[in-house]
């Protein structure tokens, strides 16, 4: 059995009405950059930033708050959740870990991903249509740069290079590259003949129902000649530690409902009402909410049904918590928690 690792990931949500001041970004970051400090000395393995490229996020330039944060912290991994892999230069992205990689000593990861907003690709010239095509490419390039100091390689989206050496080189050998996924089994198989981790992000329905997929993932891997322990899972889930069930579900429902009856005017899902929200508390639902030892418990029962998973991570910016909400909550994790899953 893995010794589980515990993290939080942060899309850099920016709260309240007051979206026009510099001011107000400012202190989200600042309280950002105290989090991730808090969640180091609490004993927390791993930080992951997200990317976003939206008014309500300040999330994009991920590499930026991480490096911030490698000055600031000692030991807990800091990882992008997800870098939007189709929409950006792969040589930039290694270049810009293998640098956070450097200040914080080996530190760093990259988790790659299709990324489930599409912001990205108008932003920065690229089309929709090329959504699978894109994300193939890089990723061989990316894995390609990990791998060769030299680079010769050839594709449709990007100039070609020849012989051409990408630094710098990271401190760690090789640089760790996760791949995220949502629901699509093509994704899962890729993972897997690749021989990269997984991180499968479940924010609702039930985590059990992911098994077949995860399974295909360990097949692709197996028939790849990839070694069982290469082909790690790692699960990335909408979550809160209270000190009581009660607790947690007061201080998370209302700004969860809000917010996620908000998303859903933009991508077509029903309202978020109070008994939809109770499904996914339940025993299998995604929504990792309540006391340490509830929370804990739902862990392990998802680990189980999923075949074991090395990492669960918490994306708490869904319910517009207050800073010292979630420094607590942190805390509870780290001294709660996290004992009942290692």
């Amino acid at each position: 059995m893995h010794i589980m690792e515990i993290g939080i990931d942060s899309f850099a949500a920016r709260f309240g009405n007051d979206f026009a001041t510099g001011a107000s970004s400012a202190q989200s970051v600042a309280e950002l950059l105290q989090r991730i400090e808090h969640a180091d000395r609490a004993g927390l393995d791993v930080f992951g930033i997200g990317e976003h490229h939206r008014k309500d996020m300040l999330d994009s330039a991920p590499t930026l708050i991480l490096a911030a944060a490698a000055a600031r912290t000692d030991r807990i991994r800091l990882t992008s959740a997800v870098t939007v892999l189709s929409a950006a230069d792969p040589v930039r992205v290694f270049q810009n870990f293998a640098t956070l990689d450097l200040i914080s000593k080996g530190r760093a990861e990259i988790i790659v991903g299709r990324g489930s907003s599409t912001e990205a690709f108008p932003l920065f010239g690229y089309s929709l249509n090329d959504y699978d095509e894109l994300f193939t490419e890089k990723l061989e390039l990316l894995l390609k740069i990990r791998e060769n100091e030299f680079v010769t390689w050839s594709g449709k989206f990007r100039p070609a290079l020849k012989n051409q050496p990408v630094y710098p080189r990271p401190f760690q050998e090789p640089l760790p590259i996760w791949l995220g996924v949502g629901g699509t089994p093509e994704s899962f198989v890729r993972a897997g003949t690749l021989g990269m981790p997984l991180m499968v992000a479940i924010i609702g329905g039930e985590t059990h129902r992911f098994r077949p997929l995860v399974d295909l993932y360990r097949e692709a891997g197996k028939k790849a000649g990839h070694a069982p322990e290469k082909l790690t899972v790692g699960l990335h889930s909408l979550g809160y530690v209270g000190n009581t069930n009660e607790e947690a579900i007061a201080d998370f429902y209302p700004g969860y409902a809000e917010s996620m009856t908000k998303i859903g005017r933009e991508r077509g899902w029903p309202e978020m009402t109070r008994p939809r929200f109770e499904a996914q508390m339940g025993p299998q639902g995604a929504l990792l909410v309540g006391s340490p030892e509830e929370v804990a418990a739902k862990i392990l029962r998802h680990s189980n049904a999923l075949g074991g998973i090395t990492r669960v991570t918490f994306q708490m910016d869904t319910a517009a918590l207050s800073h010292q909400k979630l420094l607590e909550s942190i805390d509870l994790m780290g001294t709660r928690m996290a004992p009942l899953l290692r």
